[in-house]
Formats: C-alpha cells, sequence, structure tokens
C-alpha cells in the first residue's frame, strides 16, 4: 500500500539532497514545513529513468507537491546531461545576434523550448533560467552563460527564450538581478562588490526591467552595489521591495542565490542569512548544501509562508509528452541543431 501524501503548504526553502533516490532522513527533511522544494544536482542524476523515479519519489511526499528545480542552463552548466540534449551556452545567442538577429531570436526560441521540454517530461518543475546578467567580459563565473553584452540584445533574446520555455510548459526565473556581469568575482567563493555609479548599475538592470512582466521568479544576486546599497542584493529591501517590486512592478516569486554561498557570509551564519533574506522581501530561500539543509531545519525560525499562488506559478505543467513532441519533425530537428551547435561551439568552456 503507498503511503498517503502529507498535505502541507509549500514553505519558504528549496534544498539540495544526496544521492539518486531518496533515504529515510532525505524524506524526513522533505516533509519538514519549512520546505517547498528541492534543487537536484549532477550528484542527484544518473540517467533520465532514475530521475524520473526520484522526482515521482519526491513528488508523492507531499500536496501539494514540492516544487522540483535544476539549472539547466546549457554549456558550463547542465546538471543533466547523458540522456539529455546537450546544449549550447547563451553566449552564441549573442554571438548570432550580432550578425543574424532573427536567427538568433529563433535559436533563443529552440534552446528554451527543448530544455524545459526535456526537464519536464522528466518531473522538473523549473529550470533556474535565463540568465539575464550582460556579458561584461569580465566576470569569472558569469562568462559565457550571459547571453549578450546589449542589453537590449538580452531583452530580445530574453523573450523568445521564455516564450520557448512557456509554450513548454514551464515558467521562467531570470538571474542574477539586479546584474553579476559587470564584476569579476565569483560571489561563490568570496564576497563580491560592484563599485559602478548607480547609471552604470541601472544599465545592467535594464533586461529585467523589460522582462519583468514575462517573469514568473526571479533570482537576486550576492553582489552589493555599493552607490545604491551596502548589503548585498539578496538581503535588500532596497533592491526587492524598492526596486524589484515597487519601480519594476515584479509580482513573481523574489529568491535568493544559494546561501551557502561566500557572497552570503557577511550577513553572518545561516540563521542571519535566512533571517535577513526574508525580511528584505524574499519569498524563498536557497539552500542547496545537504549538510547545511539539516543545520537549517534545526533553527529556530519563525518560517514565513510564501504566497501560495506564487508558488504555484512555478509547477510545470508539459503542453504534451516528449514523445509526442518527437513525432514532431520540427522539434527533432531542433533538438538536433542544439547538440550540434554545443559539440562544435570552439568557444564553450568545459
Amino acid at each position: 500500500m503507498s503511503e498517503v501524501a502529507l498535505s502541507l503548504p509549500r514553505g519558504p526553502l528549496i534544498v539540495g539532497i544526496d544521492g539518486l533516490a531518496l533515504n529515510e532522513a532525505t524524506r524526513a527533511q522533505l516533509q519538514h514545513p519549512a520546505v517547498g522544494g528541492v534543487i537536484l544536482f549532477t550528484r542527484n542524476y544518473r540517467d533520465p529513468e532514475q530521475l524520473s523515479a526520484l522526482t515521482g519519489e519526491i513528488k508523492a511526499l507531499r500536496d501539494p507537491a514540492l516544487l522540483i528545480t535544476v539549472d539547466q542552463e546549457g554549456g558550463r552548466v547542465q546538471r543533466f546531461q547523458d540522456g539529455f540534449t546537450r546544449l549550447p551556452p547563451l553566449a552564441i545567442l549573442g554571438r548570432w545576434h550580432a550578425r543574424h538577429p532573427d536567427r538568433a531570436c529563433d535559436l533563443a526560441y529552440r534552446h528554451g523550448r527543448v530544455m524545459a521540454a526535456e526537464l519536464l517530461a522528466h518531473g522538473v518543475d523549473l529550470s533556474w533560467a535565463p540568465v539575464l546578467d550582460l556579458a561584461g567580459g569580465v566576470s569569472v563565473v558569469i562568462g559565457d552563460r550571459a547571453m549578450a553584452e546589449s542589453a537590449q540584445a538580452v531583452a530580445e533574446l530574453g523573450a523568445y527564450y521564455i516564450a520557448g520555455m512557456n509554450d513548454a510548459g514551464m515558467a521562467a526565473c531570470g538571474k542574477h538581478y539586479p546584474g553579476h556581469g559587470s564584476v569579476a568575482a565569483d560571489t561563490h567563493v568570496e564576497a563580491v562588490v560592484d563599485a559602478r555609479d548607480a547609471s552604470a548599475v541601472q544599465h545592467d538592470e535594464a533586461p529585467f526591467k523589460t522582462l519583468a512582466p514575462r517573469l514568473a521568479a526571479v533570482m537576486m544576486a550576492h553582489v552589493s552595489y555599493e552607490a545604491m546599497d551596502s548589503q548585498p542584493a539578496g538581503f535588500s529591501s532596497y533592491w526587492i521591495d524598492q526596486r524589484l517590486r515597487r519601480q519594476l512592478g515584479f509580482a513573481g516569486v523574489v529568491v535568493s542565490d544559494d546561501l551557502d554561498m561566500v557572497g552570503a557570509a557577511g550577513v553572518g551564519g545561516l540563521a542571519e542569512r535566512l533571517n535577513t533574506a526574508f525580511a528584505a522581501g524574499c519569498d524563498v530561500a536557497l539552500v542547496c548544501q545537504p549538510d547545511s539543509v539539516q543545520s537549517v531545519l534545526s533553527l529556530s525560525i519563525d518560517w514565513p509562508l510564501p504566497p501560495a499562488e506564487r508558488l504555484e506559478r512555478l509547477v510545470g505543467r508539459p503542453m504534451a509528452s516528449l514523445e509526442e513532441q518527437l513525432r514532431v519533425p520540427e522539434f527533432r530537428a531542433w533538438r538536433s541543431s542544439l547538440q550540434q551547435l554545443a559539440e562544435n561551439d570552439p568557444e564553450q568552456k568545459q
């Protein structure tokens, strides 16, 4: 007899887990009221069949089902590879856009559509995509993950990419607000300050401003923009409430970047990071390291309850099965062309 799913609203944490299947300890963590979803990594993937079994296990735990997410951008950041279409880095879109804008926009649509369709077919609700940072030519962590240097080009390509995701049945999350591409340092391993003036920062913010109505979620940057506010953006009510919510009119989910990253350490320990992020206006926080998850769930925190309707927008709703889509020659051609671009791109960083 199968267990009855626990009736519990989604909480404010998206957590990382260990393993290719759930054990009792992980099941207990995922049934904690503070948890609202899972972020999967390469450590959680062997092949498409195993992934479908894992996502099925996770979804059966609770009602409403936990959100299942991943970073499946393409290029250097594609967690599921064997058995999935190998996707080229988003920078290829900008290179095409400089010469053939129409073809580049079509490619952006294909990229988002194929990526989303394949994930949805295996029980994954959301890829944290697209990257809307500008390619400033200095960032070691963004690099070819960014579509283009031009804010206008990123906004145009981003619109087509989001349309591809949406037509597959997946919502979109723009990252890393208000822009991470113009600072050299990597927030995964160090505290990062953007020392540029306000007008330069607002230039990087422009694609988010244009695309805000199309996004169901926005992920914050762990960067301090000192001309605007001393706190990193994901811990700043100035960036979340005053600018993103009020000035840009964004009404979707605001999510922190991973709170395990060194770029968040200046705020304090995990309890301080969580409390500060929620107080600043984040609906959801990412805690990606399994060891940290257990520590976080043992904290005495008054866990906020995210607006259910916002999180519900992130639930994947496939427009058709992958088998049905693969009967369409055009869809098969899209997958093949993306695979070839990924394999033949001389600028892709492995």
